[in-house]
Formats: structure tokens, C-alpha cells, sequence
């Protein structure tokens, strides 16, 4: 069961709630749930305390009854609280909404290692290059010439990726891989140890650059664009991706498996794990993994790399491919 959702509050002169929506307050500003239930139950039984949203700066205080949200509205809207040092808190009512209800196998659970999500071909390794590294890398692209989609920058390097048409011009090569890519993939031989199937021939590089809060739509890389194996590097900020996996491609019930993706970790997809799951990055500024809530840095930026297709994709997952659909 996940969070219960609310309504952001429309004036300061809705019905009376059991319900308070909190502004400057929350884990983005130094103050835990725990302190603010403690502060918020001086004035009845607090339900529960939840985000409000995705920033991290405005909680949802929840009351059993009415009474006590209108008392401590009251006493704590525009007024130094004591007892949360002192800061000014922006109160008003809120009215819970009821829940879409996603159907998973599982409870969302945020994994550390691509181990604990139970997905064949899905690999991670922490670590993978260097603070230097990542450092040099940066530097390389950023002094390059990007492409502007609606929310992030692009750039292609080997062949070009298609938006348009999800695919690859295979009669149009921009040439060969950036050297400063070399310290990526004089390492990728590292996979081999883990995954026989890992292709190690890369000619496709796409780079992105994602700003704090900007994801990823869920998708399976068109099966006929490129071979199995898909790298991907994350730079600079962190975030989590997850992975669902649907009967068929008419199907609206799937299983969900998150993973954790810190930054200068090297994920690999392969197998059914790349031509049968959907990856996305949800469109947070904020991530809770472990009971932690991890802020998103200013941009990630993702190395991705692939080994274009020549051929029709003959894999074993014809109800997700374009090739054999």
C-alpha cells in the first residue's frame, strides 16, 4: 500500500479537515517526521505525517479528528514553532483523494545491488569510473554541442538515435566512439565476469543530460534498433530507476522491481531483463531509498551504450518485439 495522496489546499478558507498541509517544513529543511509528529501531537493523536509532494520542504499532517487540526492550525500557522527551532510553518487544510491503485507482484521496495531485484540480465556495478573520471567526462561533453528534446539535452555519438521513429539510420555513421569514452570501455570487459551473454562490440553512444526533477518515460529500447546488451553509465546525481514487467504489450497489470543508482555506477541490461521489462526514471526531485530521502543533484547525466542492429531482432520475447510483432 503506498502513500495516502491529498489535495493541495485552494484557499485558506476551505471546510474544516482533518487533514493540514505544512509549508517550510520537512526533511529538505532539517526536520524529521519524527519531530514534527512529536510537535504536531501536542495538540490531538497525529495519524501520520507524509510528503506533501516531491521537495521535501512540505508534509501532510494527518488527524484522527477535526478538532485537532483546527487547534493546531491555529496555534502554528505564521507563528515560530518551539518546538521545530523556531521556524515559521504555512498552514492550511487538506482533503485526501483516493488512490490509484497499481497492480504489482511486490511492495515498492528500493534495491541496492541488481542482485535483490530477482531480474535476469540486469547487472550494476558501483563505482565504475573514478571521481576523476567522472570529473573528465563532464568536462569532455560540456564543452561539446547538445540537442535540446522538451526536457533534456542529447548528444549522439557512432550513429544517431531517431526520436521520431525509436530506430537508428544505419546508412548514416557519424563516425567512431569519442576517445575520452576510452576509460568506460577499456572496463566494460568487466562484465564478462558476470554475464557471459555481455556484448562487448559498442558503436552508439547517446549522452543525457537530465535537470533535477526531469526522468524518463517507461520504455523497452525498440528490439531491431540494437543488439542485447545495453550499458549505462549515471553521472553526477543520483536516482532510481524501475523496472515493470507486463504479460503482453495489451496488459495494464505489471510487476514493478526499483533500483538505486548512485552516481559513477555502470548498469547493464541484457537479456529478458532488456528486451522484456521496461525501464523508468520517475520524475522526482526527491527519492526515499532505505527510509532515506536523497535529493537529486542539479543534473544527471547518463552514458549510454549500445551496438546497433543490422538485422531483424530474433529474440525470445516476440510479444515485445518490433521484429517478429
Amino acid at each position: 500500500m503506498g502513500l495516502p495522496k491529498f489535495t493541495r489546499p485552494k484557499s485558506e478558507h476551505e471546510e474544516l479537515s482533518s487533514n493540514l498541509y505544512v509549508a517550510n517544513c520537512g526533511p529538505a529543511v532539517g526536520l524529521t517526521l519524527e519531530s514534527i509528529t512529536s510537535a504536531f501531537s501536542k495538540y490531538g493523536t497525529v495519524k501520520g505525517v507524509y510528503p506533501a509532494d516531491e521537495s521535501g520542504c512540505r508534509v501532510i499532517v494527518s488527524y484522527h479528528d477535526e478538532n485537532s487540526a483546527q487547534s493546531a492550525l491555529k496555534a502554528l500557522d505564521r507563528c515560530p514553532c518551539p518546538d521545530l527551532g523556531g521556524r515559521s510553518l504555512h498552514i492550511r487544510y487538506s482533503v485526501q483523494r483516493p488512490q490509484l491503485q497499481v497492480v504489482a507482484s511486490d511492495s515498492v521496495h528500493v534495491c541496492l545491488e541488481a542482485s535483490e531485484l530477482n531480474i535476469p540480465g540486469i547487472y550494476l556495478i558501483h563505482d565504475f569510473v573514478s571521481p576523476q573520471e567522472e570529473e573528465q567526462l563532464l568536462a569532455a561533453v560540456d564543452v561539446r554541442p547538445w540537442h535540446s528534446l522538451a526536457k533534456r539535452r542529447v548528444q549522439h555519438y557512432g550513429y544517431e538515435f531517431r526520436y521520431d521513429i525509436r530506430n537508428v539510420n544505419t546508412q548514416h555513421r557519424l563516425g567512431e566512439l569519442p576517445s575520452f569514452v576510452a576509460c568506460i570501455l577499456d572496463k566494460i570487459p568487466e562484465f564478462k565476469k558476470l554475464n557471459e551473454a555481455a556484448d562487448l562490440s559498442l558503436d552508439q553512444l547517446t549522452v543525457n543530460e537530465y535537470p533535477r526533477g526531469v526522468g524518463l518515460s517507461p520504455h523497452i529500447d525498440t528490439h531491431s534498433a540494437f543488439e542485447g546488451s545495453i550499458y549505462s553509465l549515471s553521472l553526477s546525481g543520483p536516482c532510481i530507476m524501475e523496472f515493470r514487467r507486463y504479460s503482453n504489450k495489451e496488459s495494464s497489470n505489471f510487476i514493478r522491481r526499483v533500483v538505486y543508482l548512485p552516481p559513477r555506477s555502470m548498469l547493464l541490461l541484457s537479456e529478458e531483463g532488456r528486451y522484456a521489462w521496461q525501464h523508468y526514471i520517475p520524475h522526482h526531485k526527491v527519492d526515499t531509498v532505505k527510509d532515506t530521502v536523497i535529493r537529486r543533484g542539479s543534473r544527471r547525466v547518463s552514458f549510454t551504450f549500445r551496438k546497433v542492429r543490422k538485422g531483424p531482432c530474433e529474440c525470445d520475447y516476440s510479444q515485445f518485439c518490433d521484429s517478429q510483432g
